[in-house]
């Protein structure tokens, strides 16, 4: 592929359905999915699979250091079979939940224990010490590497580490489903409680549930865990079966954030979107900046919002750094020119 230019950006394809946007800045590489944008490390030392496989490795090496070691706290280990986890749809209230197992949604990293080692979603291994993972029963285990609510940045940090640090000691392994129990949900969660509350295993820990009573409860509970810090609500079908891929059986339901933002620049499309708007690169009143690449109509990638206007963009939360995560358009403020006018 044709190397970036200093002010050039490019889309690419990767696991989510809309493109990730690469950039480069007065020779800084960016790119906006998630693995480099939660990293610890200063922006002009990062990486990802993205601008590997654009620029190729060895173009990355050479920018970042001249051997692999210096770069390979931000190379993911090689890629294994990627796990059969189950994954959620998002509740739109167009189900009734009442009488499904409820759970928190914990913001930490999803991992998938294979009875050895973890592995994340797309397959790569977490380099958890011996003495994390020792006690664990030699079954797959599906759950979440946590360490407290509006602490995902820091779980990253140390989860995604190469060393197999002593930071781990400050993360749980929250279990909420067993994979491999060939029965129904409340079969797979006697398991659990049996297996990790019985043993009281020391870096592990079973992720109780409770049954849904109705929409007011659950709507209350979201409120409740929401003002403690956390993300959201997990909602699971009584007697369902665990099955790889998203299934109808398990729901999220999360309250996204709103804020609007100016838009300064129109980042050009790729791929499906080539010749047309891709993202908007967006600043907030502090003078912030990041970008928006989802929630178009194709109408609205053709005829994007002016540059100067303002946008309302809806988001999980921000980041340490004060950037929205994951952003998605909503409308044009056309009743406002002036951010924190009304």
């Amino acid at each position: 592929m044709p190397e970036l230019r200093d002010g050039e950006s490019a889309e690419v394809q990767g696991s989510a359905r809309s493109p990730y946007i690469l950039k480069n800045v007065g020779g800084v590489y960016s790119c906006s999915c998630p693995a480099w944008r939660n990293q610890s490390l200063p922006i002009e030392r990062r990486t990802c699979k993205h601008l590997r496989t654009y620029r190729g490795i060895g173009a990355e090496v050479a920018r970042l250091g001249s051997s692999t070691s210096q770069v390979a706290e931000v190379i993911p280990s090689a890629s294994h079979s990627v796990p059969p986890l189950l994954l959620a749809h998002t509740w739109e209230n167009d189900v009734d939940l009442k009488g499904w197992w409820l759970s928190e949604k914990l913001d930490g990293v999803r991992a998938y224990f294979d009875g050895k080692q973890f592995l994340s979603r797309q397959g790569n291994i977490y380099h958890a010490p011996a003495w994390f993972t020792e006690q664990l029963p030699n079954v797959p285990l599906d759950g979440e590497l946590w360490l407290d609510r509006k602490a995902f940045q820091r779980t990253v940090s140390i989860v995604r580490r190469h060393d197999a640090t002593e930071m781990w000691r400050e993360i749980k392994f929250v279990v909420f489903d067993a994979p491999a129990v060939a029965d129904v949900f409340e079969a797979r969660q006697e398991f659990l409680r049996q297996t990790l509350c019985t043993n009281q295993l020391p870096y592990a820990r079973w992720l109780p549930q409770e049954r849904c009573r109705d929409t007011e409860h659950l709507r209350s509970e979201l409120a409740r865990i929401t003002a403690l810090g956390g993300e959201g609500l997990m909602l699971r079908q009584p007697a369902s079966r665990y099955e790889a891929g998203r299934s109808s059986t398990l729901f999220k339901v999360k309250t996204m954030l709103e804020a609007d933002a100016r838009v300064i620049e129109h980042l050009a499309g790729q791929g499906r979107h080539r010749g047309r708007m891709g993202a908007l690169l967006m600043q907030l009143a502090n003078g912030l900046t990041f970008n928006v690449g989802t929630g178009f109509t194709d109408a609205q990638r053709n005829n994007p919002p002016p540059v100067g206007s303002i946008i309302t963009f809806r988001f999980q939360e921000l980041t340490d750094r004060g950037i929205p995560r994951f952003p998605s358009f909503v409308r044009v403020r056309h009743d406002v020119t002036t951010l924190g006018s009304d």
